[in-house]
């Protein structure tokens, strides 16, 4: 007997030390990691300028452009708008909702890296039929049977080749894409609002200029009709001025119908039925602005402002990580489990036979797999390259639109001064034309062209004014709006709860700058009247 003891004390010693061996083995391994060093790409500039990747060190110019970019224009009606949208846009909160389930997939990849543990109970009561075949009446034979069992289980999987760690990282950095996505989508639905709300007092703009040019357009249809009366005109004036009346007329009414789509498309940025939104019309618009405020760095850390470079960059990063998990599936893969219990009469020390466990560890490495993994690892390879392409040419696009943005403020700002000329020399032929026309040294032709001429000529200043300051918007967005990379998330925020919370759950905290809270006002589609 006392042998037999020994032996099972041999086998329990065993297999403790071969457990112990094996969580040793994986502390020890698990700092391997397959995954290709990182380093951001860099670029060379024209004009001596070198710039540097979106993640590392950098100090953005913040004097460039405040968050609130818009502020610039001085509209408080604008103002307005824009807190409101960033309230209550739905595409700007669903994609604060797209970046909550990043966080969440991470989370997800990283519980790979703790043990999972499970609990289990079980609890019967039994009676056996007295009519069962081969029953024993006369015998002693059970007819009624209790059980009880209470088991436990731990399952854990040594991340011996960083494959769950790659994963968890590529994991964040994919979130932090996100974050920088809805960065993205942020300055788009800002500048997409404040560009429509430029055309719109565009407009306002125009329909004075036909109002005052459809008064003056009646006073010579006034004129014409009074020399017709007088037998010194012909009827052919009269005619050719009622065309011009009418046709500006006309093109006024198509003026309005345009203003009421410009109206209902900022309704819907809005979250509000188009029905119940208005902007009442301005009659004395200022169309003019200063020149956007451009720091001298703009190539070198424009890198550091734009959220679509960041979440180009971060998805390369997660690519590179990719690399790391398809590489690990050339090694085994190792997972320890335990479990245990007590069965029959339940939890009872000392019905300590009634207790039952279980050590197991398990490795599995396919041996023959047909090019499966190393068609995966090609694949990652290339997906990386594809990154790093893809981000290049986000680089180049940045570049191109701050190019647009510096040109057409500039030459659009020039063209203004010009047209204001042609618009000062087209009103005074205007009044010389009309005046001759009245007193008979001219006829009515000259004055008829003069008026057209003058009309476009202050519709075109108009329409070069409102393309200059939307040049700017798209200048501003172009530069970022006053984003900086330091407003990602770092990746030790990313988890959107902890290992051991269970309140709270319903939204994660608020982190990179991306609230999902819902609004009060989201429902609320009766809108507003500025």
């Amino acid at each position: 007997m006392h042998k037999i003891h020994y032996e099972r004390f041999r086998r329990r010693k065993f297999g403790i030390r071969g457990l112990a061996l094996v969580v040793s083995m994986s502390l020890g391994l698990s700092a391997c990691d397959l995954a290709p060093e990182y380093h951001p790409q860099t670029f060379l500039y024209p004009n001596g300028w070198q710039g540097k990747g979106i993640m590392v060190d950098a100090h953005p110019a913040d004097d460039v452009l405040p968050g609130d970019w818009w502020s610039v224009l001085r509209d408080p009606i604008l103002d307005d708008l824009e807190a409101r949208l960033l309230k209550v846009n739905p595409d700007l909160q669903a994609a604060a909702e797209s970046f909550t389930q990043a966080r969440d997939m991470a989370r997800e990849a990283e519980s790979r890296l703790y043990p999972q543990l499970a609990g289990a109970g079980h609890m019967s009561d039994n009676k056996g039929s007295l009519g069962r075949l081969f029953n024993n009446r006369e015998g002693s034979s059970l007819e009624y049977e209790s059980n009880e069992a209470y088991s436990g289980a731990a399952t854990w999987e040594p991340d011996f080749w960083s494959k769950i760690r790659n994963s968890t990282r590529m994991e964040k950095n994919l979130a932090q894409a996100s974050a920088a996505d809805y960065a993205q989508a942020k300055l788009s639905l800002e500048a997409e609002l404040a560009s429509d709300y430029i055309t719109l007092r565009g407009l306002d703009a125009q329909n004075e200029v036909y109002n005052d040019s459809i008064r003056y357009f009646q006073t010579a249809v006034e004129i014409t009709r009074l020399r017709q009366e007088g037998a010194i005109g012909a009827g052919l004036d009269v005619s050719r001025s009622e065309n011009q009346l009418y046709s500006a007329m006309a093109a006024q009414s198509r003026l309005v119908a345009e203003r009421q789509v410009i109206e209902n498309a900022m309704a819907v940025l809005l979250n509000t039925a188009p029905a119940a939104f208005h902007i009442q019309p301005v009659h004395d618009v200022k169309l003019h602005f200063g020149v956007v405020p451009i720091n001298a760095g703009v190539p070198s850390t424009l890198l550091q402002r734009r959220p679509d470079i960041a979440a180009a960059e971060r998805r390369m990063a997660a690519a590179s990580r990719a690399i790391g998990v398809s590489r690990a599936a050339f090694y085994p893969d190792i997972s320890i489990s335990a479990s245990g219990g007590f069965e029959n009469a339940g939890f009872d020390l000392g019905g300590i036979s009634n207790a039952f466990w279980r050590i197991a560890v398990e490795a599995v490495e396919p041996v023959f797999t047909g090019g499966l993994r190393r068609a995966a690892l090609q694949r990652s390879w290339s997906q990386y390259r594809q990154s790093v392409d893809e981000y290049r040419s986000t680089v180049l696009s940045a570049f191109g639109d701050v190019e647009n943005g510096l040109t057409q403020t500039v030459q659009y700002r020039t063209s203004q001064e010009q047209q204001s000329k042609a618009v000062d020399a087209a009103l005074r032929t205007q009044h010389m034309t009309m005046s001759l026309y009245t007193g008979g040294l001219s006829n009515y032709l000259d004055a008829l062209v003069a008026q057209q001429d003058a009309l476009q000529a202050r519709l075109s200043l108009v329409r070069v004014q409102t393309a200059q300051v939307q040049a700017s918007v798209r200048l501003m967005r172009a530069l970022g709006g006053g984003w900086n990379a330091d407003s990602l998330p770092k990746t030790d925020q990313i988890n959107p709860f902890g290992v051991l919370q269970y309140n709270n759950l319903r939204t994660p905290k608020a982190v990179g700058g991306v609230d999902n809270n819902e609004s009060t006002q989201q429902n609320d589609l009766r809108g507003l009247t500025h």
